[in-house]
This record gives C-alpha cells, structure tokens and sequence, in this order.
C-alpha cells in the first residue's frame, strides 16, 4: 500500500509523546497526557490497529485469507523478537549497569527478576512478567496473534458480533476479573510470577481499542469508511463540550484528576481504559476525524515525524533501549539535577529515535524487490 504520510505523522507524534512521558526528566510529567486524560499509548494502539486493518484486509483481497493469517503471524513473531531482545539486554547489560551504580529506579524496575532470575527469565519469555515499560509489546503480541480470527469472521460475516463482545470484555475488564482469572491459573499452575508483575495494562480492557482500531481500518481498505456521512453539528457541539473542559481540567488539576482515592479517578484510569477517559478519547477521534481534511491542508509535514512514524517498531524499541539506560544510569528525575543534563538525555534520545528510524528505513528500501526497466 502507498504510505499516508499522515498517518505515519500521527505515529511519529505518538512515538514522540512516550519516549518524552517515559524518559527520566522534567519534562514528562509536562508533556503526558498533553491532550486531556488520553495519553500516548492509546493513540498508538489505535493507529497501529488502523494500520493493520487497511494492510492486512488488502492482503486478504488481494492474495486470499492464508496469506492475511500468515503475514500477521509473521508480524507477531518479529515482535516477539524484539520484546525477548529487549527482556535479554534489560537482564543483562542493563541490570548490571543499574545494580552496579545501585541505582534505585533500574533496581526496582526489575526487581522480581533481581529476587528470582530464573522465574523472571521465563515467565518474560512466555510473556508472563511484564516488567514496567515492557509490558506493551506483549499486549501487541497477543492482539497480533487473535487478529486473523477477527478479521476473517469481520470480512466474512460483518463486524456487529465483534464489536459487541469486545464491549462486554472492556465492560467486565473494570471489575478486576482479570487478577481472579490469574489467581485461578496460579493455583492450578504454581506460577511463581506474582500478578502485579503481569504488566500494568489490562488486556480485556485494550482490546477494545485495538478491536475498534482493527475495524475501522478494514472500513478503510474496503472504500467503507470513506463513503460514511459527515458527523452531526450536535455530535461535533458535544465532542467538544467533553474535549475542552478536560483538557483545561488537565492542566488544572494535573496528571490526575482528584486527589486521594476517588471513584473519579477509576473513571479515569489508564491501564483499564476508564469510562470517562473512553470519553475523551472518543471525543478526541470523532474532532481528528471531522476536522481531519482540514488539518491535512494545514499541518505542516513535518519529516521528523514522519520518519519515526514510517519505521514505529523499531523506533518504539530504540526509546525502550534509551529509556531503560537513562533509569540504569542518572535515575529518576529530580529537582537537583541539572537542566542541562536533561536536556542531553531528551536531544539525545531523540536523536537515536531518529537514527534507527532511518537506518531501519534504508535496509527496507534495500530489500524491496526492484521492479525492472521495460525494454526499448
């Protein structure tokens, strides 16, 4: 498929976001959530499973549904590569970097596999212990893995069944049934792996989004979506009744939205998609969709962006990789620490995002099959 350089923007900006909310610094807690309560990861899900809809239901027209399975089969195991080389430097060079300096943030980070080497090892090679930062790509893994299934049952027999299971998932996702699931397949099991450390994102809950993403992008690729009405001037109105008083609710209050315990802030909660951060979030999209014609004739192309966007995995794993050396060796971000040093540790980083983006980008155009000059 032709690249939509909007798309890969869109990417790019995500992309961005993270690393910058992720990175030990002053300015993450600036720049997380910079939209509302929606933070990056939810905008990266849903793009890279809009992706995957338009791709891989053009495979399936084009080359039948064997191929679609087996080209998201072939996805999932190039990022099960790239979580078991990220598990393998976080345990080794990493970790020793960290435990050398004692270095708090690292030690805590891994400190499961710190207490229990063996288990940690291969509970996270069985996507199992999911140590902080590390723990979406097995989310992904795991979304990659049941996506031909969806698809084929979405492009053979309509999307209403799906998108109503994946409904009642997220809806059951908010009552914790998933750490009761777990302490039934510990009992059974003798797991060693303790549920906190099966990562902080709740996977009956994010999949509606990847579902929703998956979806939307198959609407795309089959000239569906493209033909939809516009939306209402109420819908708009109202979309932008939620938007706006959130956004500025974010910058008020902070990153979150009450203080103490409040049944406010599991409305709002990140990693079980909360009822009013869902809200916001599907405020957001239904303003980027209506507005998105004019946005595209008007944001400018910035290339930066686009660069990362264009090549999301192995950039997602460069800023893991930069991350996880930042913790290992200054720590978390602290007042003392100089403005200077966190603005090496941000240009930086954001220079090896681009760098992997571009030679990533390089050995691609190299392996593209060249398409032979006619005769004469």
């Amino acid at each position: 498929m032709n690249r939509r350089w909007e798309l890969d923007l869109l990417r790019g900006l995500m992309l961005v976001l993270m690393f910058i909310t992720h990175l030990p610094t002053r300015f993450s807690s600036m720049l997380g959530q910079p939209f509302g309560y929606v933070s990056a990861a939810e905008g990266f899900v849903m793009l890279s499973a809009f992706m995957a809809g338009m791709i891989y239901t053009s495979k399936a027209e084009r080359d039948g549904i064997p191929a679609m399975r087996n080209a998201f089969l072939a996805r999932a195991l190039k990022i099960y590569a790239c979580h078991a080389a990220l598990l393998l430097l976080l345990f080794t060079v990493i970790a020793a970097v960290g435990v050398s300096r004692d270095e708090p943030a690292l030690k805590n980070l891994i400190g499961f596999y710190l207490e229990q080497p063996l288990a940690g090892l291969t509970g996270g090679l069985l996507l199992i212990y999911n140590p902080p930062l590390l723990d979406i790509l097995p989310l992904y893994i795991v979304l990659m893995l049941v996506s031909p299934m969806v698809l084929e049952r979405g492009l053979k027999h309509g999307w209403g069944g799906i998108l109503t299971i994946s409904i009642v998932l997220w809806a059951v996702s908010q009552f914790n049934v998933s750490e009761s699931m777990y302490a039934t397949f510990v009992s059974v099991t003798d797991l060693q792996v303790p549920y906190k450390e099966t990562g902080a994102f709740e996977t009956f809950a994010w999949q509606f989004l990847w579902i929703l993403g998956l979806w939307m992008g198959a609407l795309t690729a089959t000239g569906q979506l493209k033909d939809r009405k516009p939306f209402s001037p109420v819908l708009i109105t109202a979309c932008l009744a939620v938007a706006l008083p959130l956004l500025l609710w974010r910058y008020i209050a902070g990153q979150v939205p009450v203080e103490g315990e409040s049944i406010i802030n599991h409305l709002f909660d990140k990693w079980h998609l909360g009822l009013f951060r869902l809200l916001n979030f599907f405020a957001l999209l239904v303003l980027i969709m209506h507005f998105g014609d004019w946005l595209k004739a008007h944001v400018p192309r910035l290339r930066f962006l686009q660069t990362l966007g264009a090549a999301s995995l192995p950039v997602f794993c460069m800023h893991l990789v930069v991350v996880l050396l930042a913790l290992s060796m200054f720590g978390e971000s602290t007042p003392e620490r100089s403005i200077r040093t966190d603005l090496m540790l941000l240009f930086g980083g954001l220079a090896c995002l681009y760098v992997a983006a571009l030679i990533t980008l390089r050995f691609d155009a190299e392996a593209r099959p060249k398409t032979r000059a006619a005769p004469g």
